[in-house]
């Protein structure tokens, strides 16, 4: 379990070469400079940036396989986790960031810019209204129950898709009030960084029950 920031900045460091913790501490920088300005997460997180919000994100990274060719999208993405945090520890790869508030838009691009993401897209629009795409990876964090999100966001996935969604305590919950064939299409995984927060991982096209 991460549970200090010096933790979570070693687990970070095993996940990511040098030059990606370095774009992982500007994040966590520009993150701080902005709460100042808008209310991009709690003034508390920042005292544990590196657990809350950057290693919390960069774990997804260990469900992914490293054969998975193709976009991540990352849904409601706000102050940019975990889909910015992804796209900082691995700038090769395209990650599309889609949000809907028009504060977060100009500060997830002006981040992406000063991180040098060229890979990065930023999506400024409700989900229903993003054009479709086939996903490699769908993430969500604290974007919507997840009945609703997959129903948002089904069109987006293969058979392929690998779906990340970190739900906190409620993850288990919230998978037993699927239908069976989501229920049998996803399985918790405990947060590294968290150990009361779980995370819901699954592959495949969710299937109207």
């Amino acid at each position: 379990m991460i549970d200090s920031e010096n933790a979570a900045r070693a687990y970070c460091a095993g996940l990511a070469d040098e030059a990606a913790l370095e774009r992982l501490q500007k994040l966590a920088d520009l993150v701080a400079g902005e709460n100042e300005r808008q209310n991009l997460v709690s003034n508390a997180s920042l005292t544990m940036v590196w657990q809350r919000h950057l290693a919390d994100s960069v774990q997804l990274l260990e469900h992914v396989p490293r054969e998975t060719a193709g976009a991540w999208l990352d849904l409601g993405t706000g102050a940019g986790f975990p889909g910015l945090a992804i796209a900082a520890a691995r700038p090769d790869w395209e990650v599309v960031l889609v949000e809907s508030r028009k504060r977060r838009v100009e500060w997830l691009e002006r981040a992406a810019a000063e991180l040098g993401l060229s890979k990065c897209r930023v999506v400024g629009s409700r989900l229903e209204d993003v054009e479709s795409f086939p996903a490699a990876i769908i993430s969500a964090r604290a974007f919507a129950p997840l009945g609703k999100l997959l129903n948002l966001s089904a069109r987006f996935s293969t058979r392929h898709s690998i779906w990340l969604l970190p739900k906190g305590r409620k993850a288990a919950q919230e998978l037993s009030e699927q239908p069976v064939a989501i229920r049998e299409m996803f399985h918790v995984e405990q947060s590294r960084t968290d150990m009361t927060a779980g995370i819901l991982i699954g592959q495949g096209t969710p299937r109207q029950p």
